[in-house]
């Protein structure tokens, strides 16, 4: 895998040459801490991970609980060569780390992507992480060759696609990533507090925002809360369906999935909003969808 390249990060272009097919799976779309059970089968209880497949590379974001499904599938398809985008380390987008299963694969190469200035701390993030007081196999015991590079707000490239980041409005230092291949384009945003306060990340924040998802097949983002509940979470670092709808219909884009649930909402719950949102769209040209685990889509271009 090359090696990241920084630069400013405007207006993303689309990716020319070949159109590529690329598909994409949620593996796990709640947020904060797993939320198992019958209240939640349908949509999913596992946290943040989603795969996109294209020519022969799986691009894997997020390592949350549900990379541990996407890790046995790729052992069992003898994959080697895996890339992992992380968005930042907060414990729901890292907790499944140590499961993946190409992990221990000594035939495997895995390169890990995140935010951060030194490589040699990013390492130890997770060697902290797998500290024997905390989980019983080490880091340094894990069978794969592991590669760490930091990223940066710019751009690098993976395989034939090229990954835009942009850093959001989060807790800590967290990137959003766009990925481009081939004329696709999904952009992916698990946590970003869109109308929050106190980031001093620049008074042209949104219009980046706007034009860093702009035309996107496919914008998967942040959408934990309802406006009543926003209310009473202000400056937690998440945004509700409404600023994630009006986002996605300001930037164009193809289809909107609702992503990170709240680990109380229920299925039902889920429905239900998802009937008011509906209701509340102004762009009929954006399909709307709240991510589901499991669910799988062709990521297509439009004319």
């Amino acid at each position: 895998m090359p090696e990241p390249t920084s630069s400013a990060v405007e207006a993303p272009s689309a990716t020319t040459g070949t159109r590529a097919e690329v598909t994409l799976r949620c593996r796990g779309v709640r947020g904060s801490i797993p939320s198992p059970g019958p209240d939640t089968v349908r949509y999913g209880g596992n946290t943040s991970c989603v795969e996109i497949r294209y020519d022969d590379v799986t691009l894997t974001l997020d390592a949350g609980s549900g990379i541990r499904s996407l890790g046995r599938d790729l052992v069992r398809e003898g994959v080697k060569d895996h890339a992992l985008l992380l968005t930042h380390y907060h414990w729901d987008h890292i907790q499944g780390f140590p499961f993946f299963g190409p992990l221990h694969d000594r035939d495997s190469t895995v390169h890990v992507y995140g935010p951060g200035r030194r490589v040699d701390s990013l390492r130890e993030l997770f060697e902290r992480q797998m500290d024997p007081r905390f989980f019983p196999v080490p880091l340094d015991s894990a069978a794969a060759e592991l590669r760490f590079e930091t990223v940066s707000e710019g751009t690098l490239s993976i395989g034939r696609a090229t990954v835009h980041a942009l850093r959001v409005k989060h807790p800590s230092h967290v990137l959003g990533y766009r990925v481009e291949v081939g004329g696709r384009s999904v952009c992916y945003v698990p946590d970003n507090e869109l109308e929050g306060e106190g980031y001093e990340l620049g008074a042209d924040w949104r219009d980046r925002m706007v034009r860093f998802a702009g035309d996107a097949d496919v914008l998967i983002h942040d959408a934990m809360y309802t406006e009543r509940e926003y209310r009473g979470r202000r400056g937690w670092g998440h945004s509700t369906f409404l600023q994630a709808l009006r986002l996605a219909e300001d930037a164009g884009v193809g289809q909107l999935l609702f992503f990170h649930h709240d680990p109380e909402r229920t299925d039902d719950a889920l429905d239900r909003i998802m009937a008011d949102v509906r209701s509340e769209g102004r762009d009929p040209t954006v399909d709307v969808e709240a991510a589901v685990e499991g669910s799988a889509l062709t990521v297509g271009a439009r004319s």
